[in-house]
């Protein structure tokens, strides 16, 4: 990509009237645009860091076995109605279509993708399986706030998975829990992250919520200092000591730790299945009810959350497997030499499948390339000078690093790589 032709400007100072490092740093950067409050247009540098995301939760579902499907947004009032939820589900957007009939967009998808196991479920053998969607989902939150981390319209990955009985659907819930850490620490932010315990509602005693410690949380989580399992505020006077380990190290934190969730998995019982009558015969021809689980984790949210984890006073600091660029390739001055050498080393890193923004523009000065770089994050910054070239050299310099060094041109790849 040639920066000189990227569809969006950095903004050297500070935006105001912003709550959060992400949502500043984000849009400073050209990753996001706010349209209204909680609504955001995602540009070039943002597109390819949300698919990168996106990508990697994909495969990651995929392996543990997760099928994936599309679902509608618009869903009709009567599969709310039947599960109760029309009524009391107080983020619900309802619309208006033809004739004064009543829809819903879907904040989340169990009032669809009920109804569709039903069709497809006869009998002990099509169980146990698992759908999921990356998809945008609508919720009316009362404050959107934060940027990215809380929103009224974002990109999700929620899966459901179907089992013939609860035995079955804990052996997968605890699975998830193995494949969602191995997300986190795909994406960068594992260290930060904490298995958090909150209430399970109808059919288990606690669900999980995946909460990254930041600044910039809105919930408060307790972590056991003993085991690092941790609980969210609301439980934490019925929760004397660790659910987990029995310990009473969550004492020592009176105050709790500022957090954001990033994921979040529930055992549903069959409290989906009835409505929709959604059941199988087992072994004996008996009718018994599906057992449901289901998984969610905010794509755009977690985009967010990387952020408050990786940057410094200059800008972002992307992780490699998130990063829209591999490479930030800069050319400065107006030599000649330099032009056809940069030129030349950008076309054989793309041939190599190394991704690289090329900073072309003769407009800005070598200090306005670097700011912009580093506001920008991407992990490597190749410099090209009439300097450099003497030496048949470039100074490469990882964005998470202090110092550059001279790499020769021939090797250049090889470091990359």
């Amino acid at each position: 990509m040639l920066q000189s032709k990227l569809f969006c400007k950095t903004i050297k100072n500070k935006v105001s009237d912003v709550e959060s490092i992400s949502h500043d740093l984000l849009t400073r950067a050209g990753f996001i645009d706010q349209l209204m409050a909680g609504v955001y247009t995602f540009l070039p540098l943002g597109f390819r860091v949300l698919k990168n995301i996106e990508n990697i939760i994909r495969e990651n579902m995929l392996s543990a076995g997760g099928q994936e499907i599309l679902m509608p947004v618009l869903q009709p009032k009567g599969n709310w109605l039947k599960t109760g939820r029309w009524n009391n589900f107080d983020v619900l957007f309802k619309v208006f279509g033809s004739g004064d009939k009543e829809y819903a967009l879907g904040p989340t998808h169990e009032e669809v993708v009920s109804p569709l196991a039903q069709k497809n479920v006869l009998s002990y053998r099509d169980l146990p399986f698992s759908v999921f969607q990356i998809q945008t989902k609508f919720r009316d939150e009362l404050r959107a706030k934060s940027g990215i981390l809380r929103t009224r319209e974002f990109l999700m990955k929620d899966m459901y998975s179907f089992h013939a009985t609860q035995e079955d659907q804990d052996k997968y819930y605890d699975k998830i829990i193995k494949v969602y850490f191995n997300i986190f620490k795909e994406l960068g932010i594992r260290k930060e992250t904490y298995l958090t315990l909150a209430s399970g509602g109808t059919f288990s005693k606690y669900s999980h919520e995946f909460q990254m410690v930041t600044p910039a949380g809105e919930d408060t989580i307790y972590i056991c200092n003993k085991c690092k399992t941790a609980i969210n505020k609301e439980i934490k006077d019925e929760t004397p000591v660790c659910p987990n380990c029995s310990s009473d190290s969550f004492q020592d934190d009176p105050k709790g730790t500022p957090a954001v969730e990033v994921g979040n998995i529930f055992k549903l019982g069959t409290k989906y299945s009835l409505p929709f009558d959604l059941k199988f015969k087992d072994k004996d021809g008996q009718e018994k009810p599906v057992i449901m689980g289901c998984y969610g984790m905010g794509i755009s949210r977690v985009m967010g959350a990387i952020v408050e984890a990786n940057y410094d006073e200059k800008g972002i600091i992307w992780p490699k497997e998130i990063a829209p660029f591999t490479a930030h390739l800069i050319q400065l001055g107006l030599d000649e030499k330099v032009k056809v050498t940069s030129e030349k080393i950008y076309q054989e890193l793309q041939k190599e499948n190394i991704q690289v923004l090329y900073d072309d523009r003769k407009d800005k000065t070598a200090g306005e390339k670097f700011a912009e770089a580093d506001l920008i994050g991407i992990p490597y910054r190749i410099i090209i000078s009439e300097k450099t070239l003497a030496k048949n050299s470039v100074e490469l310099k990882g964005r998470n690093k202090n110092t550059s060094k001279l790499v020769k041109i021939k090797q250049l790849q090889k470091f990359l790589k």
